[in-house]
């Protein structure tokens, strides 16, 4: 499937998907998340698979409402979970990244035919990238470290310089789209001086050999930058409007395509 997935974890993860599928859902598709697609994997990294599902008709019409995600216990280093693509869907039109992350990572462990680029030009047509932005801002100052820090855990930082690259890339274009999802990708296009680029690239270079939970000595420049980032997108919310007409048009979209998706299955 990609390097580093072993057999036994395939064959795991291939069993838990099949279970969901028993239950009678469909699977648009399952990719791998975390830091593996975002570029920044240590030697013992967890295999996070998100899928994204959708049940039939049938479900639909039980009196009891069923839970929007589907969870498996964490056994090693497996970690898999799904959503609904209603919730996939509502969390888009709010803002939330995780979907067009899930939907461009590179790793893959299987996918219904043509199903991504259809949802994928749903969102194109649904989600706003100003909105996006102020998920990003938000996850940067949940991750950012304290100022007079000197030690971090390496594994949080990049938690925090992945979504400042993002800004970045999307404020080079004026936000008007999204960014990719490996940060490597990301940082290739966004304008970042060229001290903070060798450090990010040296702190990535050093996470691919270290233990998940190691501990790293923070460069000035990487720092400045990383809070000079989440100083400079705090208030990103008030600089944009919501239409009205608009929402309502977004909304519309996606409900229709849940409609046609759940008629499928």
């Amino acid at each position: 499937m990609f390097e580093g997935l072993t057999e036994e974890a395939a064959s795991e993860i291939r069993q838990r998907l099949d279970s969901v599928r028993a239950e009678g859902c469909r699977i648009g598709f399952a990719v791998e998340s975390g830091s593996r697609a975002w570029g920044f994997p240590s030697p013992d990294s967890d295999f996070d698979c998100r899928f994204v599902y959708v049940r039939p008709v049938r479900q639909h019409l039980e009196f009891r409402p069923r839970r929007d995600v589907i969870e498996f216990p964490i056994v090693g280093d497996i970690d898999t979970g799904g959503w609904d693509l209603r919730k996939a869907l509502l969390l888009a039109l709010k803002g939330n990244a995780v979907i067009v992350e899930w939907l461009k990572s590179p790793l893959v462990y299987e996918e219904e035919p043509d199903f991504r680029d259809r949802l994928s030009r749903l969102l194109e047509e649904i989600m706003q990238p100003q909105r996006v932005a102020r998920h990003y801002a938000g996850l940067l100052r949940e991750h950012a470290p304290e100022r007079d820090l000197k030690e971090v855990k390496l594994k949080r930082f990049l938690y925090a310089v992945r979504p400042a690259v993002a800004l970045q890339w999307m404020s080079d274009r004026d936000f008007s789209a999204l960014p990719p999802m490996n940060m490597l990708e990301c940082l290739e296009g966004a304008s970042v001086p060229q001290n903070v680029r060798d450090e990010i690239l040296r702190l990535i270079a050093l996470k691919k050999t270290s233990r998940e939970m190691g501990e790293v000595s923070l460069p000035s420049c990487l720092r400045h930058f990383v809070a000079q980032t989440d100083a400079d997108y705090a208030g990103l919310g008030s600089r944009f409007k919501a239409d009205g007409d608009d929402e309502a048009a977004r909304f519309a979209a996606a409900e229709l395509f849940y409609r046609l998706e759940v008629e499928r299955t």
